[in-house]
This record gives structure tokens, sequence and C-alpha cells, in this order.
């Protein structure tokens, strides 16, 4: 089967800065799949580049076997994007924002008209018709965001962030219409930081770390991997890899990546101010 993403070499440098280098990704059709790394790490970097947003500076990216660099509308075409900067046009409602959207991914008006009022209703907006979305609250945007993400019905959904700000109703909602375009067939390449929603949703998990890919696997080759290094590291130890949380193998690897400059292997520290 040809792979939903596939990266090689993907480097991306700001001047002499390299925020990411030589990352080999490749994830399979069908795939959720999760993108962590602590702040810095290069993940929206990585995704600004998979989504055309930013040029790499070397290295190739295929989406659904077609080059990115030589076939970007093609490419464009077939995938949904919910950036890390929401970038709604704010003085529009959201029944014109996606009449818009589903315009210039070249839908006919009936089906444009006819997703906008679904997605309405299944995000709960459909009473909002006539408030700017400029006044919407941030869960009311990222709810909008996504739906347009999905109009079009894309093959692969880049999602940064998406639970940011959003409460428990909200986010109750996007993860069922997640798990929907799962079963479907769609390939979902999501990055957040709220380790608990990716150990839930995704099957498979990337690690980056100042720009460099140091895990990649299934959660339970990741949580196995963690397992052998600590039964290594302490022959004594008897715990159940089973047991590992995402967090824990999270912190493991990356502490072990980044020695004393990570947060992870600093003893708990007090502020002497706060008693």
């Amino acid at each position: 089967m040809v792979p939903a993403v596939t990266t090689t070499g993907l480097t991306r440098r700001f001047g002499n800065f390299t925020a990411v280098q030589d990352v080999n990704l490749t994830v399979a059709p069908g795939q959720f799949f999760g993108f962590l790394g602590p702040n810095g790490a290069g993940k929206s970097t990585t995704i600004k580049m998979l989504t055309g947003l930013l040029a790499p500076t070397s290295g190739s990216i295929q989406i659904l076997g077609l080059d990115a660099s030589t076939h970007p509308l093609e490419v464009k075409r077939q995938i949904g994007v919910v950036p890390e900067g929401l970038a709604l046009f704010g003085r529009l409602t959201a029944a014109e924002y996606l009449r818009f959207v589903g315009r210039m991914y070249g839908l006919d008006t009936a089906t444009t008209t006819a997703r906008t009022a679904e997605l309405l209703d299944f995000m709960g907006l459909a009473n909002e018709t006539k408030k700017l979305i400029t006044d919407f609250s941030h869960g009311m945007q990222k709810k909008l965001a996504l739906a347009a993400a999905v109009i079009h019905g894309p093959k692969v959904l880049f999602l940064d962030e998406p639970f940011e700000g959003v409460d428990a109703i909200a986010s109750g909602t996007l993860k069922t219409m997640l798990q929907g375009m799962i079963a479907r067939g769609a390939t979902i390449f999501l990055t957040s930081h709220v380790l608990e929603i990716v150990e839930r949703l995704c099957s498979h998990i990337a690690i980056i770390d100042h720009g460099q890919l140091i895990a990649n696997g299934s959660l339970e080759e990741l949580r196995a991997g963690v397992h052998a290094r600590n039964l290594e590291a302490d022959s004594t130890s008897s715990a159940n890899n089973q047991t590992l949380t995402l967090e824990q193998i999270f912190l493991s690897i990356v502490g072990s990546e980044s020695g004393s400059n990570s947060a992870a292997s600093h003893p708990e520290q007090e502020l002497s101010w706060l008693g």
C-alpha cells in the first residue's frame, strides 16, 4: 500500500539554527499517528512543511505517493489542516466561512451548502447564524477550524494542538469525528501536549526532540523499548511494561536523550517564595 505520509531526510534551517534535522517518517494509510515533543522540538515546523506552508531546506515529502514539491496543488486537494494559528476570517459568519472554504476546494454549490449545514449541526454551531467568527470563543473557533478542514473529505488530516483550550464537551465531539474518519480509512497526523488524549486515540507515535526523531513505533513497541531499557539499567526491576503510561514513556525517552538539559531529569524543585 502507498504510505499516507513519507519523509526522507526532511530538514529545515533558519539561518544557523536547525529546527528539524534529517527526519525520516512513514505513516501508513488509516493510522491515527501521534507526533510528540517538548516545546520548541520542531513539531509545528514539521507540520508546516508537510502541509506546504513552509518549504524544506532539504529532503523530500510524499503525501499519498505524490511528491509535495512537484505536485503541491494535488497534495493540498487531498489533505485537511488545522494549523497552530487558526487563521480564520473573523468578519465572516461560520456558515459564510465554510461555504467559502468548500468553494475553494472545488465543491459545487449544492454539496457545499449541504455539508456546511451538516457540519455546523454536528459541531453545535447551527444556532450561531449571525455571530461573527471574531466573536466566537476559542473552543468554538477550534470546532469551526476542524469543520473547514474536513468539508472536502480529506484523505489525510493534519492537526496541530486541536484540543488546546477546548472544553470537555467540545473535546468529545472532536474525538467522535476523528474516530469516525479513521473508521472510514482516513489518516490523521496529530500533535498535542495532552498525552492522555494521544494515548487514547493514536495507534502509532513518533517523538521529536531538538529537531531530531528519537522514537517511532506503535505504543506497544515504545512501551516495550522503555521497559527493556529500564530492566537493563536496573536488573532488580520487575515492573510490568504494560503499566507504563504514555507520559512515563515520553518522559523516559526525552529525558534519556536530552540528559541534564531535560526537565524530566531534574530533581523536584521549590520556589522560595511559595511556602
